[in-house]
């Protein structure tokens, strides 16, 4: 009989552990949180230090009676939960429920799930972290005061069953933010004029941009303007007046971190961060490699941290002297600097061991896995290689008093780029090689091209995790949880990976910024983040931080409280139920509908009408607005069942369509 009981988290990591450490041990998991405040209501005394109500989650109290089962007997407990706050927490919580009796309780840590890295963890078990634990609970505690309390004010003004929280509607504000720069930008007309020349010999047509008219910078703003020296270019000879070569050279990239893989997993693969992060973790878990036991393939995919262990650092540089060769192997290896909040104890995305090369795994991953994986891997190896070297070009024209420019570039020494290229490394620059000072250029075409000004682009999921971990909003473990909270809430829509404000959101940003404008300030909450890292650090007690945050937040609740009046839209038609009553706008958290004014006496409520017909033969339904499980919209007939219509988009109103009833405000 095993004499240890080891804790994960995950049900998936419980095979892969098991295997490695042997009967001495009994591993299995906790299945996430099982301790946790309450639901139904705040569960925090704020008048007693901030003492949180912690309880057994009820779907989980069956896991629970399993872990206690699995507890009687043993004489040692390991809690090997993830590596960050969240992990040390979970299975601190799990201490009083399982460690009686005597029982001796160890935490182990480890960054990947191989052979090595676990024996090692527990070679190496030690205490837990109470600073970590007090940083967790502390920002635990604040997002229960923030969503709590503030979501009371949400539903007082706006709709039931509506939300907020301290860090999502920072990060809505940012997409609100954007929508509204986009919507007041005035585009501004400019021009440019291209040239299309050829030098006798040579095939390829060069072309180069006007940039400079008498040695002064180019402003075209009008039609007029533009053909005018159009038609004087007509007649110029043009002439090489230089050319400059330099030579640039192209650092390795960092490895991973969690925000970054996001960002270009979004870029490159087309995966949001939910289904990044989902991915990553199967990764992370173990993969069963044919006859092989099952091991972890990547190192811990929730980090802010360009760490890498030394062991590491040195295989992949005897990967890469065999497979690329002694010139792509910088003398020393290259380090990187982490962010100041990162949390150095861990390491940056990796994978476990650099020989299980994308292609030997493939046929043991899925297709996502494996663009993952490979994604990963290829970063990683390419960030210990050396500089690539480009040759840069910028070749000058002259044609009587204008100047033109033509910029190249070819690469020299591939270096880190035989591994991995960015987007900019994709794209196809122009020769420039033929030519010399004093070449005589024919001029075979002028291309003046009108343009406008563009506004800022709406989000992306890669730009706003980017912005995210710019502005310090939120930790590399929450990205992906605040998007999709966002979606699902409705308060944004998200199309090809970009994001649209919905209505709700602007009423709902709008109401939290008047009325908490310290908890929607990008910059406070950021330093909320670093006075977190700062408990984490034990330089900062998190009852004290919780103190000092809830005064003035409680001031701001209760003048919002006092001074918020809910208003309903009214809409021209009767209640088809009670008739006597008018059927009002409401918001819930799948978007607007229609409920009887005279609710609670009639409970009567339905989808909102757009206002046009199902175009369904002679069905007599209009269209209606419906969410997916995902957050998306899409439209469907309101006689559903009986019509099962459902498209995209909503069709051309036709003139003879009913237009959407006139909306009025009234107080309820």
């Amino acid at each position: 009989m095993s004499k240890a009981l080891v804790i994960v988290e995950s049900p998936a990591k419980v095979k892969t552990i098991n295997k490695i450490l042997g009967s001495r041990f009994k591993v299995t998991s906790s299945m996430g949180h099982l301790i946790d405040l309450p639901k139904s209501m705040l569960g925090v005394d704020v008048d007693h230090n901030f003492e949180p109500k912690l309880i057994v989650v009820r779907a989980k109290q069956k896991v629970l009676g399993k872990l206690k089962k699995e507890a009687i007997g043993k004489t040692e407990i390991y809690f090997a939960t993830d590596p960050d706050r969240e992990g040390e927490a979970i299975g601190w919580n799990l201490v009083p429920h399982l460690a009686t009796g005597g029982k001796k309780v160890f935490r182990v840590v480890f960054h990947e799930i191989t052979k090595d890295a676990v024996l090692k963890a527990f070679d190496n078990k030690h205490e837990f972290d109470q600073n970590k634990i007090n940083a967790q609970n502390g920002r635990r505690i604040l997002d229960r005061i923030v969503g709590y309390l503030i979501s009371p004010v949400l539903w007082k003004k706006v709709g039931s069953r509506l939300s907020a929280g301290r860090v999502q509607s920072v990060a809505l504000r940012l997409i609100i933010d954007r929508e509204r720069e986009i919507k007041k930008f005035v585009p501004v007309e400019y021009w440019q004029i291209s040239a299309l020349l050829k030098k006798e010999g040579v095939h390829d047509v060069l072309e180069a941009q006007l940039e400079r008219i008498n040695n002064l910078k180019l402003e075209l703003k009008t039609s007029a303007d533009t053909k005018k020296i159009t038609e004087d270019l007509k007649a110029r000879l043009f002439r090489v007046s230089s050319v400059n070569t330099r030579e640039i050279r192209r650092n390795a990239l960092p490895p991973f971190i969690t925000s970054t893989l996001q960002q270009e997993a979004f870029s490159k693969l087309g995966f949001n961060a939910q289904r990044t992060m989902m991915i990553a973790q199967t990764l992370y878990e173990g993969i069963e490699i044919g006859d092989e036991e099952a091991v972890g393939l990547i190192t811990y995919m929730r980090t802010d941290s360009v760490n890498i262990a030394n062991e590491a650092i040195e295989k992949s540089r005897g990967f890469i002297l065999k497979n690329y060769g002694e010139k792509h192997l910088p003398v020393v290896p290259n380090k990187f600097k982490s962010k100041k909040q990162a949390q150095e104890a861990h390491e940056a995305i990796r994978p476990s061991d650099v020989d299980r090369t994308p292609a030997s795994m493939k046929e043991c991953l899925t297709e996502d896995q494996f663009k993952l994986y490979d994604l990963i891997w290829k970063r990683f190896l390419s960030c210990q290689m050396s500089p690539a070297v480009f040759e840069n070009k910028k070749v000058e024209i002259t044609a009587g008093q204008y100047q033109f420019g033509a910029s190249g570039s070819n690469l020299v020494f591939p270096g880190c780029l035989a591994l991995y290229k960015t987007a900019e490394d994709e794209e196809k620059k122009q020769d420039l090689s033929f030519y010399q000072e004093g070449d005589i250029l024919q001029m075979t075409e002028l291309c003046p091209t009108q343009h406008f000004t563009k506004p800022p682009a709406r989000y992306s999921e890669a730009s706003l995790v980017k912005t995210m971990e710019e502005e310090g909003i939120g930790r590399p473990s929450t990205y992906a949880s605040i998007i999709q909270t966002l979606v699902l809430r409705n308060y944004v829509t998200r199309d090809r990976g970009y994001f649209t404000p919905t209505e709700l959101g602007f009423i709902i940003c709008d109401l939290l910024v008047a009325s908490f404008p310290t908890i929607l300030d990008i910059g406070f909450t950021a330093r909320m983040e670093e006075n977190l890292d700062l408990v984490e650090e034990g330089s900062l007690d998190y009852v004290q931080l919780l103190r000092d945050f809830y005064g003035p937040f409680k001031e701001e609740l209760d003048r919002a409280m006092a001074s918020i009046e809910k208003t309903n839209v009214a809409f021209a038609k009767p209640c088809p139920k009670c008739n006597d009553n008018t059927m009002v706008v409401k918001w819930g958290r799948n978007g607007r509908f229609l409920s009887c004014s005279n609710f609670p006496d009639c409970k009567h409520a339905e989808p909102f009408p757009m206002g046009i017909k199902c175009p369904e033969q002679g069905c007599e339904g209009e269209l209606v607005e419906r969410r997916n499980h995902r957050g998306g919209v899409f439209y469907g007939c309101n006689k559903y069942p009986e019509c099962k219509h459902i498209s995209n988009k909503l069709p051309v109103k036709s003139s003879e369509q009913p237009a959407v009833p006139v909306e009025v405000d009234i107080d309820e």
